[in-house]
């Protein structure tokens, strides 16, 4: 099976033979492939019925009923969290990927696969604080979008305002470009008495800049 460009930068983060626990799993893409080519074992997760039915029926198509587990929870509040972990969230927004993660038993999590919709400062800087560190970041344009995928690792590292502000990956320097551009718009929209807030924009371009 062919997985889009953001699908299979996920995928690739993932360690072979490790469990993955595949949050908000929509059509269960994610867990297929790891089954067919990785050897994971897989549990698909979704709070929504429909979204699981779906999941079951592409599992069903690939003949991997006995391989897949699937499960309805609202995140991992009814997941028991097996040994040699991989928890993959993507696709949602920051408060809702902080939520789950705190109200799971996340001190038995070993790996957390993260591609947030927002806010990656509090993404970086919240889970950090829970005891994961940022293993690898991969920035990448798929469909004229832009996603951040983050692999956290169970540990600590320390890190400062413009780690968890502009991350620790400096590799792709058009995506550097895009952050730049995007806060550009962001200080022209502020108006000129909050001279605070553009300092701090002024100041991450400046660190930003020096990347590229």
């Amino acid at each position: 099976m062919k997985l889009t460009k953001r699908l299979n930068t996920i995928v690739s983060l993932i360690d072979d033979k490790t469990t993955v626990y595949d949050i908000g799993c929509d059509h269960a893409l994610i867990d297929i492939y790891l089954t067919l080519n990785k050897k994971n074992n897989c549990i698909a997760i979704d709070v929504n019925n429909n979204a699981l039915e779906s999941a079951k029926n592409n599992i069903k198509k690939y003949n991997l009923e006995n391989n897949i587990k699937t499960i309805i929870s609202d995140g991992l509040s009814n997941v028991f969290i097996d040994e040699n972990n991989t928890i993959v969230i993507c696709g949602m927004g920051a408060n809702t990927i902080l939520n789950i993660i705190k109200k799971s038993e996340y001190k038995k999590i070993d790996n957390l696969i993260i591609q947030s919709n927002n806010d990656l400062y509090n993404i970086r800087k919240k889970i950090n604080k829970l005891g994961f560190f940022i293993d690898k970041e991969v920035n990448i344009k798929d469909k004229s979008k832009y996603y951040t995928i983050i692999k956290f690792k169970k540990g600590y590292k320390k890190y400062n305002y413009f780690d968890y502000k502009c991350g620790i990956n400096f590799d792709n320097k058009e995506y550097i470009k895009y952050l730049i551009s995007k806060n550009n718009i962001i200080y022209n929209k502020i108006p000129n008495k909050y001279i605070i807030k553009k300092i701090k924009i002024k100041i991450e371009n400046n660190y930003l800049n020096k990347r590229i």
